[in-house]
């Protein structure tokens, strides 16, 4: 390695906020940039979970004040996942009926967010949220390709900067669709980046269309969409479970020149276990390491009937990894990792942290510097609550994450 650039931004002490609807501070739009592409400043204490407050930010940070308002009032009565279901499908017709199409986007896809695969309203629920992320956008169909991988159609859109720096080819992770990520595409395009956004198997439509499960052979798809649009000299930026696999597609892909984690994800398994820790945690890890996965299929889903959040995510897990039990789920978690082709990066890499991040440990910063033995630049910035940005993936501050992203690609493309 010729050098490593270490830009932390160190956490403070953590604050204890009182869980009422509230912002730490009042959210705001960012400034100078068109309505289709705006982003909100302003972390919020919504819900006394963890997981499904991060959820209702996650939607505020670009719905802003007036979906808050929608929200607020609904917030006593969020008290499981039929009543968040049937709460913002609710919301959304409403909003939808008042020609509020990205509020209407929003709370249809808050909705579906947590609908298992066989719930029959789901799929008709996604088909219509995401035409209505996309008309909320501005964005024209004419961006949308479709780049041919193994015996799959890749989706995948371009957006085009005038004069631009560079190229960003970005990815989600374990449960986004692309579309939500429009305006988070446009605000780089707005930078001046060229921008290839697409969704690989075990993401969006190539999942839930086409039925196919995620692989750890990210450089795979990778490959493809650098090949469908002719690109070199691109920078991957991985959103969430993305920060794995872009480490892992860097490891085997010449042609990227930078390699962004949005966040930082060194161990999927690791993670999983970090978000539901206690009882289901320990009996996961202690049946896996002596081989009795029976025992986890027959136990788990008794633990899960009273942990919404963990119901959800082992209905995620096997749904997105193609497996029927939980147990299989697991082990295929266990492959989603970066020890193995770390040291195989040669590329600059700019590593993002949340200093509360809910769903990656903050060690797995510290491991992802370490197994980076052999990059040609790290840099690594922890973003905190004084920020409005100590959340995974920077909900509640995109813009600064989004800024700091595209400074640090614009300083690589010179070196």
């Amino acid at each position: 390695m010729r050098r490593r650039d270490f830009v932390a931004s160190l956490c403070s002490a953590v604050v204890a906020w009182p869980l009422v609807a509230r912002a730490q501070q009042p959210a705001r739009p960012l400034q100078g940039r068109s309505p289709n592409s705006t982003l909100y400043v302003g972390w919020y204490e919504l819900h006394p979970d963890v997981s499904l407050n991060f959820q209702l930010n996650r939607w505020a940070a670009t719905g802003g004040p007036d979906w808050i308002a929608d929200v607020r009032p609904e917030l006593p009565s969020l008290r499981d996942y039929d009543s968040w279901r049937n709460t913002f499908i609710r919301l959304g017709e409403t909003a939808a009926a008042q020609g509020r199409i990205l509020h209407a986007a929003l709370h249809f896809r808050s909705a579906e967010f947590f609908m298992l695969a066989s719930d029959p309203r789901k799929e008709p629920l996604r088909k219509r949220l995401i035409a209505l992320f996309g008309e909320a956008a501005g964005v024209s169909p004419g961006t949308r390709h479709e780049v041919t991988f193994d015996n799959l159609r890749l989706p995948a859109w371009a957006f085009s900067a005038s004069q631009a720096h560079g190229t960003l080819v970005v990815f989600g992770g374990f449960d986004s669709y692309i579309e939500e990520f429009f305006p988070i595409l446009l605000s780089f395009r707005d930078k001046g980046w060229n921008v290839v956004a697409f969704e690989g198997p075990g993401q969006g439509a190539v999942l839930e269309e086409q039925g196919a499960a995620l692989t750890r052979e990210w450089h795979r798809p990778v490959t493809a969409v650098l090949d469908a649009f002719n690109l070199r000299d691109v920078t991957l930026v991985g959103i969430s479970l993305g920060g794995c696999l872009a480490i892992r597609a860097a490891a085997f892909e010449p042609r990227v020149r930078g390699v962004v984690a949005f966040d930082v994800l060194s161990d999927f398994f690791e993670c999983m276990m970090a978000v539901h820790p206690g009882p289901a945690s320990s009996i996961v890890r202690a049946l896996l390491a002596t081989g009795a996965d029976g025992l986890i299929d027959l136990t788990l889903p008794r633990l899960a009937r009273h942990n919404p959040v963990l119901e959800w995510g082992i209905a995620q897990a096997c749904h997105v990894f193609g497996r029927e039990r939980p147990a299989g789920a697991f082990r295929a978690a266990q492959t989603l990792h970066t020890r193995d082709v770390s040291e195989r990066v040669r590329q600059h890499v700019l590593l993002l942290a949340g200093a509360q991040d809910h769903c990656v440990p903050l060690s797995q910063l510290w491991d992802q510097i370490r197994l980076l033995s052999n990059a040609r630049s790290i840099t690594a910035r922890i973003f905190t609550s004084q920020e409005q940005a100590q959340a995974h993936c920077q909900v509640g501050n995109l813009p600064l994450a989004i800024g700091s992203i595209s400074d640090w690609a614009r300083k690589i493309t010179t070196s």
